[in-house]
């Protein structure tokens, strides 16, 4: 992700001016347009997060719950923006994402794809408008080495649908003899092989007819220019959580 970042923010024309990796990575020192294949750029990728965030207006992160706490520490320090699409956050770390948005802008997304921001929205919508008659499952594929489950778009799907219809609770597996399927249940099911950076199906099931909202990702640049284009609406805007609903207008 953060190879794609900087190779479409050089080709967007942005500005650059720090890149921060994990200690352990193999290219600290190098020219972070190198790494990513957009040519000499002058930034060196460095573990040092304040020395990276360094003149910057926004920054973009796309690591770890652990990483993630320090630019947001530093971030604020320095009065930079956030935009981060780091997934499987504890309970501390949401709690200072709203700590911080109370002091610099904040935006989180599970998934950065404008495609699935849309997604959701239908979704909710379709819940709502069709009601209770109707149940709702969820299915993700991922490519094989992906290590966690379910996805954090399929969490977020999963919200939109609990937004829509309140109750409902998170079913992620059906084994034996488990009886009929219960009407407060949302199912939400993992495929794991290949090399599929993601697909999520959302299907919404009624007697003698259904909906199957699907989106596909084939390349990993969608995340990429979505968390652009929130980092170039974020720029200027007040202290406070944002959402990519508010990129979308």
């Amino acid at each position: 992700m953060g190879q794609s970042i900087v190779r479409l923010a050089a080709q967007e024309g942005f500005s650059i001016v720090g890149a921060i990796a994990s200690p352990q990575s193999p290219h600290l020192g190098r020219d972070i347009g190198e790494v990513a294949g957009a040519g000499t750029l002058g930034v060196a990728l460095s573990a040092d997060v304040a020395a990276g965030l360094l003149g910057a207006d926004v920054v973009i992160d796309f690591s770890r719950p652990e990483a993630l706490n320090r630019v947001l520490t530093a971030a604020r320090r320095q009065k930079i923006a956030v935009v981060s699409g780091t997934t499987r956050l504890d309970a501390d770390t949401e709690k200072k994402l709203d700590e911080v948005s109370t002091t610099i802008p904040v935006l989180w997304a599970p998934n950065t794809s404008l495609g699935v921001q849309v997604l959701a929205e239908i979704v909710a919508e379709a819940v709502r408008r069709l009601g209770p008659g109707f149940d709702v499952e969820i299915v993700e594929t991922h490519h094989k080495a992906k290590v966690d489950s379910p996805s954090g778009t399929a969490t977020r799907l999963a919200d939109a649908v609990r937004d829509a219809r309140k109750g409902l609770r998170t079913v992620t597996g059906r084994e034996g003899n488990v009886g009929p399927r219960a009407a407060d249940e949302i199912g939400i099911f993992a495929v794991r092989g290949g090399d599929v950076i993601g697909d999520h199906t959302v299907h919404i099931l009624g007697p003698g007819e259904r909906l199957e909202l699907t989106h596909r990702a084939t390349n990993r640049d969608l995340f990429a220019r979505g968390a652009l284009r929130a980092a170039r609406y974020l720029f200027g805007k007040p202290a406070g959580r944002y959402s990519m609903a508010d990129v979308l207008g």
